[in-house]
C-alpha cells in the first residue's frame, strides 16, 4: 500500500522535475555569470519583478483582462468550429458545401490578417476577439468533423435497428465516439488561443498582458518581460490541465482514458 502511494506521488511529481531543474540550471548560470542579466535576467529576479507587479494589482489586472479575451474568444470560435463540424460530418451536402471554403481561408495565417483586421474592427477589443477565435475556429472544426467522420459505422447500424431517432443516435452514438478527437481539438486550440493573445497584446493594445510585457520593453525592464512570457506559460497549462480534467471526467467509459 505504501509503495503504491509512493509511485502515485511520483507520478504527480514527475511533470514539475525538468521545469525544476531548468529553474535552478537558470539560476546557476545567472549567478556565475554565464547568464548575462541584460539578456535574461535570473529566476529570483524576474519573481521578485511579478511579486512588485502583484503587490501593485498591475499584474492581476491584466491577467483578468487576458483570461477574458481568451474565455470569449475561445467560446465564440470553438462554438461555430463544434456546430460545423457536426453539420459537415453528419451531412455530405453540408460537407460539399462549406469543407472547400473553410480549408482554402484555414491555409491563410490568420496572424497574418492583423494589419487588414485592424483595418475592420480598429484598435479595440473586436480585434483581439476576432482573432482568437479565428485562430481556435479550425482546430475545432477539423477534429470534430474527424472525430464524427470516425464512429464505428456498425455501431450507427446497431443504433439504426434498435430503432434509435436521429437525434437519439447524435446524442448516444456519434458524439460520445466523437468526443477524443473533439477534446484533441480543446487542447490544441487552447494553445492557439494563448498564442494569439501574446501577438494580438503587443499590437495596438491598452491592456492584457501582452500590453505589460510591451511597456515594460519600452523601459528596458527585461525581468517584467520575462515574467510576463512564463504568465503566458502558466495560463497555458492550466488551461490546457482543466481540459485534460474535463476530458477524463467525459471518458470514464472509455478504457483509454480510464486511470490516467
Amino acid at each position: 500500500m505504501t509503495s503504491a502511494k509512493h509511485k502515485a506521488r511520483l507520478r504527480q511529481l514527475a511533470p514539475w522535475i525538468v521545469p525544476l531543474l531548468v529553474l535552478a540550471g537558470w539560476q546557476v548560470g545567472s549567478d556565475l555569470g554565464l547568464i548575462r542579466n541584460d539578456v535574461l535576467p535570473s529566476p529570483l529576479s524576474v519573481f521578485a519583478a511579478g511579486w512588485g507587479l502583484l503587490r501593485s494589482g498591475e499584474l492581476l489586472r491584466n491577467v483578468e483582462v487576458s483570461a477574458w479575451r481568451a474565455v470569449v474568444g475561445f467560446a465564440v470560435g470553438g462554438g461555430i468550429g463544434f456546430v460545423l463540424g457536426v453539420a459537415n460530418g453528419l451531412s455530405r451536402l453540408s460537407e460539399q458545401l462549406l469543407d472547400s471554403t473553410l480549408q482554402m481561408v484555414r491555409n491563410i495565417p490568420h496572424l497574418a490578417l492583423i494589419p487588414l483586421v485592424i483595418l475592420w474592427f480598429g484598435i479595440g477589443e473586436e480585434a483581439k476577439l476576432f482573432l482568437v477565435a479565428l485562430g481556435v475556429f479550425f482546430p475545432i472544426y477539423v477534429n470534430t468533423m474527424h472525430g464524427v467522420r470516425s464512429v464505428d459505422a456498425q455501431l450507427i447500424e446497431m443504433a439504426h435497428a434498435y430503432g434509435m431517432s436521429n437525434w437519439e443516435l447524435i446524442r448516444r452514438v456519434v458524439m460520445p465516439g466523437a468526443l477524443p478527437s473533439i477534446f484533441v481539438g480543446i487542447r490544441y486550440g487552447l494553445g492557439i488561443t494563448w498564442l494569439t493573445l501574446i501577438v494580438a497584446e503587443t499590437i495596438s493594445a491598452t491592456s492584457g498582458i501582452g500590453y505589460m510585457a510591451m511597456n515594460a520593453r519600452e523601459f528596458m525592464l527585461v525581468n517584467v518581460v520575462v515574467f510576463s512570457i512564463l504568465i503566458y506559460a502558466a495560463l497555458g497549462k492550466l488551461a490546457d490541465s482543466t481540459a485534460r480534467l474535463l476530458e477524463r471526467a467525459c471518458l470514464a467509459w472509455n478504457p483509454t482514458y480510464r486511470g490516467s
